[in-house]
């Protein structure tokens, strides 16, 4: 169990200072599809871990497009505003449906703009990480955001980001308890 608390701290102080980029600090050139999932693997890989499954596709971006998620790429090429928004998609469908997370994108996006919104998801989900990674290094805790009030607004952005990064912890702390299983041997 020790080495179990061992590693689960140490991924609470990795994760601790995790950072998402503002929309400020996103790429102004124009990139390709390839260039695009490079990007979102490396803003995100520090959380998401892809070895379950890839953290965005070509097939994923079409799709979205499709679905009306995010904007047509001009001529082949993607801007800001879509590296924006796959960074939130790829967040968020861990925890919501696409209908849903096009919904919040769409109300965000109407009650304070694109850009506003991409940089409140950013804020939101950096002190979600890193609630759960004082939670995984035994740390005090502040008051669980639940239990504060906040803007009807704000409920769906501060709880979706609170629930990926809960399922963050259980996964890991899931993975640690599975890796501790396997090392155990059977009661005699």
């Amino acid at each position: 169990m020790e080495k179990m608390r061992e590693q689960l701290v140490a991924w609470g102080t990795d994760i601790e200072t995790f950072r998402l980029p503002r929309w400020e600090e996103l790429p102004d050139l124009e990139l390709y599809m390839d260039q695009v999932i490079t990007l979102i693997d490396r803003y995100l890989s520090p959380i998401i871990q892809g070895e379950k499954h890839p953290l965005l596709t070509s097939s994923m971006v079409n799709n979205y497009v499709k679905q009306g998620l995010i904007p047509a790429p001009i001529k082949k090429r993607y801007n800001k505003r879509h590296v924006a928004f796959l960074i939130a998609i790829t967040t968020l469908k861990q925890v919501l449906t696409i209908p849903e997370i096009k919904d919040g994108i769409l109300f965000q996006g109407k009650v304070i703009g694109i850009r506003e919104a991409y940089n409140l998801f950013c804020e939101e989900q950096e002190a979600a990480i890193h609630l759960i990674s004082q939670q995984a290094q035994g740390k005090e805790q502040a008051p669980l955001i639940l239990n504060q009030t906040m803007a009807v607004e704000m409920i769906a952005v501060k709880t979706a980001t609170l629930s990926f990064a809960l399922k963050l912890l259980a996964e890991k702390t899931i993975m640690l308890e599975t890796d501790y299983l396997k090392g155990e041997k059977p009661n005699e």
